[in-house]
């Protein structure tokens, strides 16, 4: 299936991208970039032409893994010495890597209606924490129906079908579900996008904090009228 025109080269996605986001564009990336420890070996799906990589992660992660459908990208991405491979991720047989980090920006409304799905699995092979940032503003989801239909036909990769979109209301309920996970969430600066960062292991896994050791216990005082030591 073809992608969409957006989806056919690096600078048109960037093109695109900047025009959604104007000035706050270098901030969304940084926004996630944060959020991953140095030395960090990182896993990225639906990674695009590599933009966080290669601009903000480049040089202080470990490692690098970058993963999708869209083979232009891909191609220009080990051209730059970038570990990227190809993978459907809706596959029913799906494998990741383990990574320290694993994190998806802007492209969990791909797996609408069952989103649950990849990040639970996003989370199985996380050692350290998932990070998921998605809009919650779209083109797609206008009031206007031109705009709806832009936004809708522009953000097809080239597997098919991906009219649905998140609201913030809907992306808080489905991480919900992982409540006792949440790091952190936060709008990007303008609003456009919010992320969320989980941990690899629920709150209740992690061993219980140590507990400090009672005072001891005064003496009595001797009220016998004998001083020790008399």
């Amino acid at each position: 299936m073809t992608p969409s025109l957006i989806y056919r080269s690096a600078a048109g996605y960037e093109l695109l991208m900047r025009a959604l986001y104007g000035r706050h564009y270098a901030d969304r990336m940084r926004a996630v970039a944060e959020q991953v420890p140095d030395g960090s070996s990182v896993l990225e799906l639906c990674c695009g032409p590599g933009t966080l990589y290669l601009r903000h992660l480049r040089g202080r992660v470990g490692s690098y893994i970058a993963l999708d459908v869209n083979d232009r990208f891909l191609r220009r991405l080990r051209r730059a010495g970038v570990d990227a491979s190809h993978l459907d991720l809706n596959r029913p047989d799906l494998e990741l890597p383990e990574a320290d980090v694993t994190i998806m920006q802007a492209s969990l409304y791909h797996f609408l209606p069952h989103p649950e799905r990849i990040v639970d699995h996003m989370l199985s092979v996380a050692r350290d924490r998932t990070i998921i940032s998605e809009p919650i503003r779209n083109l797609a989801s206008s009031s206007l129906p031109i705009m709806g239909l832009l936004g809708r036909r522009a953000a097809d990769p080239g597997t098919g079908g991906h009219g649905q979109r998140f609201t913030e209301e809907t992306l808080d309920r489905l991480m919900a579900h992982h409540r006792e996970r949440v790091l952190s969430a936060f709008t990007i600066p303008g609003g456009r996008e919010k992320v969320f960062v989980l941990s690899a292991r629920p709150a209740w896994h992690s061993p219980p904090p140590r507990q400090p050791a009672p005072p001891p216990t005064p003496r009595r005082a001797d009220r016998s009228g004998t001083a020790g030591g008399a």
